[in-house]
């Protein structure tokens, strides 16, 4: 009967009692002498790896000529306690297999220092460093933290489509969808480009946000949200932006704005938590390597109510901060990364909830307050990140919301379809976005939002 393989993170937590064990992995490390040879296996699922013993008796040199760092091994063996510092299990190796080899002069992760600007270089590999192994378990137990928080209080998880013909935030930085041959476009009478000749018969693009159709959803089925992912061809180079990045976006029918930021704040706690609970050895591990404050930073919003103030009231706070901001600030500004970290660092030490934004400066589709001058906007400002969340309430009135659309331009053509929840059975509703990447990025300490995502998409990168 075959041994069947145990994983390395639950063969660490097992009381070693001499029991057979399989074991399957990349090697990390390989030191010794003539008579033992350690080496250090790691298969991906912890930070931590497990220590294989090889006596010289029975692995003679010969035999552990392809074990180097980067290799990939299949051992049986005793799982024993160890007598090293460390680790409190080993394994004793009666067997090896070798399945890949990978040469010391070629391959590129050896035992030593890697920038991070280097290991984006070959982000093929870079998962198998200690650093970006912990990156990507903290950003799949997120996803399902995700999925777990919504699931739990009822709403219904809606796809929606990566392909439109409608731009959500109306910015018109979009990833052009065609299938015409560009070396040779078809032209209409007046010498555009002939759309119709098109796959969909019209102009589409790569979608920047589910939104408008996760609102028909929530006018529908009463609480949605989305999670996949947008694009935005934004030619910004910064450690914030990505072309391509995952949003969560729940849309609820029924709520105001006041629901809407209760939600967010149960949302973002409620997914910091998870991680913590689930990925404590990754991230304690980040913290020693990345960010000392990391763990403090992680507990401080769980231990604290985020503060909520008006976009006026904010302004106020930074001009009479007597701060020099690089981007000077006035009521009707759009706020900067820099002033959004003043108010939660420096002035409140606690995440702010920023509320009622001039209307000039937010969407066309959030509702409008009485004062004639702003909207039931709501941004969520985290320390080392800035705004991580963006979210309103709906304007719901047909009217209202007609004539902004008139009022900046927008095609009635493509907007048919989303002003008729407004015209049968209209309903107060509200939801925000939360870019995915933003929130990795905030629980793993990490300070740039390329390494924070398996493959990053930047202007002038698409590789692997």
């Amino acid at each position: 009967m075959t041994l069947r393989r145990t994983i390395i993170s639950e063969l660490l937590t097992l009381a070693p009692q001499g029991q057979e064990v399989s074991v399957k992995g990349w090697v990390r490390t390989r030191r010794g002498n003539k008579h033992v040879q350690f080496v250090a296996l790691n298969d991906g699922s912890t930070i931590n790896n497990i220590q294989i013993v090889f006596d010289a008796a029975l692995f003679p040199d010969d035999t552990l000529k392809a074990v180097t760092t980067g290799s990939s091994l299949h051992v049986t063996g005793t799982l024993v306690e160890s007598q090293g510092k460390g680790q409190s299990v080993e394994i004793q190796a009666k067997t090896l297999e070798v399945y890949g080899t990978a040469d010391p002069e070629k391959y590129p992760l050896q035992k030593k220092g890697h920038t991070l600007e280097f290991l984006r270089e070959i982000a093929h590999l870079r998962p198998r460093t200690n650093t970006f192994g912990a990156v990507l378990r903290v950003r799949s137990a997120l996803a399902q933290a995700i999925h777990r928080f919504f699931g739990e209080r009822g709403f219904y998880y809606l796809n929606t489509p990566l392909i439109t013909a409608s731009d959500c935030e109306g910015a018109g930085a979009m990833f052009q969808v065609t299938t015409l041959d560009l070396n040779n476009l078809p032209k209409d009478e007046e010498g555009r480009v002939d759309y119709a000749q098109d796959f969909f018969g019209k102009p589409t693009a790569l979608t920047v946000s589910g939104q408008l159709e996760g609102e028909l959803g929530a006018t529908a089925l009463g609480q949605i949200y989305t999670f996949g992912p947008t694009f935005r061809a934004e030619n910004s180079n910064t450690p914030r932006h990505l072309s391509e990045f995952w949003m969560i976006e729940p849309e609820m029918a029924f709520y105001d704005i006041s629901d809407n930021m209760d939600l967010a704040e149960d949302f973002i706690k409620y997914c910091i938590r998870y991680a913590i609970e689930n990925c404590r050895d990754d991230i304690e591990f980040l913290a020693k390597m990345y960010d000392n404050d990391l763990i403090e930073r992680l507990e401080g919003i769980l231990n604290n109510d985020f503060v909520r103030l008006t976009y006026t009231e904010g302004i106020k706070i930074l001009e009479e901060s007597g701060k020099k901001f690089e981007f000077p600030v006035h009521w009707g500004t759009d706020l900067q990364s820099e002033h959004e970290r003043y108010l939660v660092e420096e002035h409140f030490g606690k995440p702010v909830i920023l509320t009622d934004y001039p209307a000039e400066i937010k969407a066309f589709y959030m509702k409008q307050n009485d004062d004639g001058k702003t909207v039931r906007a709501m941004d969520v400002l985290f320390p080392k990140i800035g705004e991580i969340i963006g979210g309103s309430e709906r304007e719901e009135n047909y009217d209202k919301l007609l004539a902004r659309i008139e009022a900046l331009d927008i095609p009635m053509k493509d907007m048919w379809w989303y002003l008729d929840t407004r015209r049968f059975g209209t309903v107060p509703h509200s939801g925000f976005g939360l870019g995915f990447e933003r929130l990795v990025l905030f629980v793993t300490g990490m300070t740039n939002i390329r390494d924070v995502i398996p493959f990053p998409r930047t202007p002038k990168n698409a590789e692997f």
